[in-house]
């Protein structure tokens, strides 16, 4: 079973063949770092505008790659939400035309669910689990109970954690996107030179907050490094980059022991609520911090819980995990009809109540 998958809910444009055995058979990815770098963030226009050139060659590379043509692909699969409205119309169109001119099954797919079904594209991770789901634009913290059934535990009241990494990067002058840039600073930095607030740590649940940990950074920024917020950036010295070190470890430290002090509630509640959970799994963009997952998995182990994170290139946005989430949904009778909608908001755990349309779709 062969199934062709296509993101394009932000500003990765992405195709991918996947078998039912999670073989990634042909990948191919165009990023737009170039397009969105000048703006310090990704301009929904220009991304929309950037799939529709980037996305008919790719398809066409990944067909080559394994040696395979439309025809032999048995479903095909799109991102149709969350995310930005054009990308999503420009993927999704785009894919449902080739399942309609071949007759062939499309499966609408939810780009959080696809980062949450990932692990099991590589590994045997059985329902229920635990899911840390953390990106650009979620945070979130779930119970997974089955393909299309997942639980709220937790999510941001305020920012997502990617777009908190990405933000504090670039207060420091680190570039866009910044999260791997200040991990990188944060190693040669000192995370207890400056203290930053811990939001909602020890706080009953599982709820995230990242705003005001942003705003402490930009204070600190503002008291200690005057230079970076100036019209004309003078040359930095030794001592300045130090600064920086520093402040990208005091951040990313604050962040560790947030993240780890709400999964360690989330497990809590799973010991009470839901005993039968054994693995947790951590899957977004967030997840490849080296820190993180440092951090995590020292959690499960002391509190007897296997973690499973993909490998980093399934933590970001791609199509395979894509191909494979509607490789699970289609092996199950959950097929789309040709006019399935996109949904820039469609949050994980409203899946269950809005359903796959098999009855308007092709017969499997």
């Amino acid at each position: 079973m062969l199934v062709m998958g296509v993101e394009t809910s932000c500003d990765e444009t992405a195709a991918a063949i996947v078998d039912d055995r999670g073989t990634i058979l042909a990948q191919a990815l165009a990023t737009q770092t170039t397009e969105h770098e000048i703006y310090g963030g990704v301009v929904p226009e220009i991304a929309a505008r950037a799939h529709l050139s980037y996305l008919p060659p790719l398809i066409k590379d990944i067909l080559k790659q394994a040696d395979l043509n439309l025809e032999q692909i048995d479903a095909f699969a799109a991102t149709t939400g969350p995310g930005l409205v054009g990308g999503l119309l420009v993927g999704s169109m785009m894919t449902k035309a080739m399942a309609f001119a071949l007759q062939k099954p499309f499966v609408a797919v939810n780009h959080l669910e696809a980062h949450a079904l990932s692990a099991r594209m590589v590994a045997d991770v059985p329902f229920p689990y635990l899911l840390l789901l953390i990106s650009g634009g979620h945070t979130q913290l779930l119970l997974a109970q089955d393909v299309g059934r997942y639980k709220l535990l937790g999510t941001t009241l305020d920012d997502a954690l990617g777009e908190a990494f990405d933000k504090t990067a670039q207060m420091l002058g680190l570039g866009y996107p910044g999260g791997r840039q200040l991990e990188q600073q944060a190693r040669a930095g000192d995370p207890l030179r400056f203290r930053l607030p811990r939001p909602l740590i020890n706080q009953p649940g599982c709820s995230f907050s990242f705003s005001g940990l942003k705003t402490a950074v930009r204070q600190l920024i503002q008291a200690k490094l005057p230079e970076l917020t100036a019209v004309h950036r003078p040359s930095l010295l030794d001592e300045q980059r130090q600064t920086i070190c520093d402040v990208s470890a005091a951040f990313q430290s604050a962040v560790v022991d947030v993240v780890s002090n709400r999964c360690e509630h989330a497990i809590a509640w799973c010991r009470e609520h839901a005993p039968d959970v054994r693995s947790f799994v951590m899957a977004g963009g967030v997840a490849a911090n080296t820190s993180l997952r440092q951090a995590v998995q020292k959690l499960c182990t002391r509190n007897d819980v296997q973690m499973m994170v993909p490998p980093i290139e399934l933590c970001t946005d791609n199509a395979a995990m894509v191909a494979w989430a509607g490789l699970e949904h289609f092996r199950m009778g959950q097929i789309d009809s040709y006019d399935a909608p996109v949904r820039p908001v469609w949050p994980l755990e409203n899946l269950q109540d809005l359903g796959h349309a098999a009855s308007k779709g092709i017969s499997l």
